[in-house]
């Protein structure tokens, strides 16, 4: 009826001080991503679609990781670390919802690069506001109907066995391994949702900025080059530090899964990289300095 969250029990002496790190952490994503939610919305010279995809994004980035934080912080100041199978299936499917979100909306930021850099005058015709709103939204619910049936499969299987789930939180690898019987056609189903969900926006992506390159590279002047490899640079870190981990976590073999590993990973892609990102988007991005400067002065 109920799993035990081991999360970081193994060493208890250092809880107090994971509590502290990962709040700090928790807190800097908070208000980074607020900020710019904030400052995309107000400010005129970013009404663009860029910025639009930028401020669904920092909202998805507080509601991501707002499924795995504060449980996190909570068990680590309690010694009760149980988790009803309702509630660690409720975790499990925001959290695999987010990440397919997260996912799609950085597909259609690569999408909405390329348009701009490779046909730059039919960019207002093609990236225009109906159309934005259309992709958004389609980033935001297309991962629902996938991710209630394969979170619904997990939770039919029997867990007749040990309930104490090695993990911080209610992901896939470790739920799995506490069930009982044949899981091959579930282990199967998750393989074909990562194919979909994170391997095809990946390749989609890739193939986007194999264009882009090839177009700014063509530019005749260094100027034109930098600004246009700038106006790329921030996404295509976010990109390779979130599809990164995704990939490793969910499409290696189950025999590579190594515990320690996967904690490390999971900590990766749920707290380290969208605490980056803000920083990413902001430092690398002067339009957003700019922008930033004006709202703090205000």
């Amino acid at each position: 009826m109920e799993f035990i969250l081991l999360g970081f029990s193994d060493i208890p002496d250092l809880q107090g001080f994971l509590f502290g790190v990962f709040l700090i952490m928790y807190m800097i994503i908070l208000m980074g991503n607020s900020l710019i939610i904030i400052i995309t919305k107000m400010e005129p010279s970013l009404q663009t679609p860029m910025y639009f995809f930028l401020g669904n994004f920092s909202s998805l980035e507080i509601c991501y990781v707002s499924v795995t934080v504060p449980r996190l912080l909570v068990d680590l100041c309690s010694q009760n670390r149980t988790i009803s199978l309702p509630a660690c299936a409720a975790q499990m499917y925001f959290f695999l919802v987010f990440g397919a979100t997260e996912c799609f909306l950085l597909t259609a930021m690569a999408c909405d690069r390329y348009v701009a850099i490779c046909n730059p005058l039919l960019y207002p015709l093609l990236m225009n506001s109906r159309l934005c709103v259309q992709l958004a939204a389609g980033c935001w619910v297309s991962g629902i109907p996938v991710h209630v049936v394969l979170t619904y499969q997990i939770f039919s299987l029997p867990f007749c066995g040990s309930n104490r789930l090695n993990h911080f939180f209610c992901d896939i690898p470790p739920v799995l391994k506490l069930a009982c019987g044949d899981t091959l056609i579930i282990e199967m189903l998750v393989y074909v949702v990562a194919v979909l969900v994170v391997t095809i926006p990946f390749m989609l992506i890739l193939g986007s900025y194999v264009r882009i390159i090839e177009t700014i590279l063509k530019l005749p002047s260094a100027t034109g080059q930098a600004k246009a490899f700038s106006t790329c640079s921030s996404h295509l870190m976010v990109v390779a530090l979130f599809f990164g981990s995704g990939l490793i976590t969910y499409l290696r073999p189950k025999s590579s899964h190594l515990i320690g590993m996967d904690k490390f990973l999971s900590l990766f892609y749920t707290i380290v990289t969208p605490m980056f990102n803000p920083m990413i988007y902001c430092l690398r991005n002067k339009d957003v300095m700019v922008a930033m400067g004006k709202f703090l002065l205000k």
